[in-house]
């Protein structure tokens, strides 16, 4: 690994946080990591509604393992918290390539102020750090504000949408609403922030009453064929969505599912992430 590709990326790292306002560190001791569990169930069991995410003592395990726990500190206070661990060693070289970033949230009353963007930079430098050039980690489809987080601020790629990933979910969050996911994988040496496109042709959309409507007839792939850039476009707040009227945001999980998955399985990549909610597919190249 380059020195300097890893200075720069923890120069990067530094200013991010500084713009935050918070400093973003590992974590080892066992009250750290109590504090960050804490931290993890407020976001994902808020008002203790389900299962925590995570326990102390497995956030102990990992980092005694050599594998990441970091957080973002507001002063004294612990803000945010991210966990990784690495996947198999490359079976040419042996080293460790790939980390998993499995959790990364920040509480509410400081989400959307750069905190996790501070958080993923830091996790980078750290992985540079070590050798490892690749990162990857899921995220729900149906928040698109996540989508375009991975996509356009961070520079990574969504490369498969993974059905029903994690099983029946207990959380707070997802509890009742399927747990499919889609994987980025994030090259952290050359990061390529996605263009804003637009889509030639609707696939997927809210009707008037914000239920999903297919418009191009249910055979996703077939209907795609004759397009250059496809759309499919989810309700751009599906958390409220999921308060307020649970069973059409489970309808959305199948619709999305049922369109993306096998444009994704056909070779169509997604290109673009719209701030109305739309994901522009593109064929692969």
């Amino acid at each position: 690994m380059r020195p300097d590709a890893v200075a720069q990326a923890q120069h990067q790292a530094l200013q991010a946080a500084q713009a935050a306002g918070v400093v973003v560190e590992s974590l080892h001791t066992p009250e750290q990591m109590q504090r960050a569990a804490e931290v993890l169930a407020e976001i994902w069991a808020p008002g203790g509604r389900g299962e925590a995410p995570v326990e102390a003592g497995l956030l102990v395990a990992l980092e005694h393992a050599g594998n990441y726990v970091a957080g973002a500190y507001a002063g004294k206070d612990l803000i945010g918290a991210t966990v990784g661990f690495f996947g198999a060693p490359d079976a040419r070289t042996g080293r460790m390539h790939m980390m998993h970033s499995h959790i990364a949230g920040v509480l509410p009353s400081r989400a959307r102020s750069g905190v996790g963007v501070a958080m993923k930079l830091h996790q980078r430098g750290w992985c540079l750090e070590r050798g490892v050039t690749v990162m990857e980690w899921t995220f729900d489809p149906l928040i698109v504000r996540n989508a375009r987080f991975n996509l356009h601020k961070l520079g990574a790629g969504l490369s498969e949408y993974l059905p029903q990933f994690y099983g029946e979910m207990r959380d707070g969050i997802n509890a009742g609403q399927g747990s499919d996911r889609a994987l980025i994988q994030w090259n952290l040496l050359a990061p390529e922030p996605a263009p804003e496109l637009t889509p030639q042709l609707m696939l997927l959309e809210p009707d008037d009453d914000a239920a999903p409507r297919l418009t191009a007839g249910e055979d996703a792939v077939a209907s795609a064929a004759a397009a250059g850039l496809v759309g499919l476009r989810v309700p751009s707040d599906m958390m409220q969505l999921r308060t307020e009227r649970p069973a059409l945001a489970a309808r959305w999980r199948t619709a999305l599912r049922e369109t993306m998955a096998p444009l994704m399985r056909a070779g169509w990549v997604v290109a673009s992430v719209r701030a109305d909610g739309t994901y522009v597919l593109s064929r692969a190249e």
